[in-house]
């Protein structure tokens, strides 16, 4: 199920109050992904991204898709109040009403020199389009089950890292990827970009559980990284985006 976001020309997949699991621009419009040429400290990206959108004529509404980078995974209790800190600034550009967050995210910890503090990748926006073709971005999802209950207990092969445990992991992400995309009407060939973010070796799985699947159609990006939550191994996100700019 999805839902429209009509302040940003977008729809959304709704999930958990930090983020949504992806978002797709509304008929007319197309999402325009902006990658930072260095880190940036997240009040500062948050600020650069605002100037960046103003300056495209669009109101931060617009504002659809992030993509951070964290100093070493969390704790569960502190993803929580980070997330906290993070939708502050959301709910002053009047897109998190307190309960639903249309905004998609991915948040991951680089394992070799990693930011000194929470910080901007990339951010992701909406703008007005004559061309019909589809756009949309798929939130940063890992091998963690949905729904109530612990990482711990939502978690695929918890601390299993034979590798049984990672292709379990991957195909669980993968799956995870595909659900996203059909709740949208698409698949793997509507996407343009794929990333994975993982400290383990994978390449195992990578066959049968992401090229004969069909998501490397583009390539695989792959950032060595960890998810956001300590035990958790393996995350993956994608995208259909045209047009993409680093500043």
């Amino acid at each position: 199920m999805t839902r429209e976001f009509a302040a940003g020309n977008y729809r959304f997949i709704p999930s958990v109050f930090q983020y949504s699991a992806g978002a797709t621009a509304d008929p007319g419009y197309e999402i325009e992904r902006v990658r930072f040429d260095r880190l940036v400290p997240l009040a500062e990206g948050f600020a650069l991204a605002a100037k960046f959108i103003r300056e495209a004529g669009r109101p931060l509404t617009a504002f659809c898709a992030c993509e951070l980078r964290s100093p070493a995974a969390f704790t569960e209790e502190g993803f929580r109040n980070f997330n906290l800190h993070y939708v502050k600034t959301l709910s002053e550009w009047s897109i998190f009403d307190g309960t639903t967050n249309p905004v998609a995210r991915s948040n991951v910890c680089p394992e070799i020199d990693p930011p000194a503090e929470p910080s901007f990748h990339a951010f992701s926006f909406t703008r007005p389009t004559r061309s019909s073709t589809p756009s949309f971005v798929i939130a940063g999802g890992a091998e963690a089950r949905e729904g109530s209950g612990s990482y711990v207990e939502r978690t695929v092969r918890y601390r299993d890292l034979s590798p049984e445990g990672i292709t379990e992991k991957v195909r669980f992400t993968t799956s995870q990827m595909e659900s996203r995309l059909s709740a949208f009407g698409f698949g793997w060939k509507e996407t343009t970009a794929v990333q994975a973010y993982s400290i383990r070796d994978f390449h195992h799985a990578l066959a049968d559980e992401l090229v004969r699947r069909g998501a490397l159609r583009s390539g695989l990006t792959w950032h060595f990284a960890r998810p956001p939550v300590v035990d958790l191994e393996f995350e993956m996100d994608c995208r259909r985006v045209m047009r993409e700019v680093v500043i």
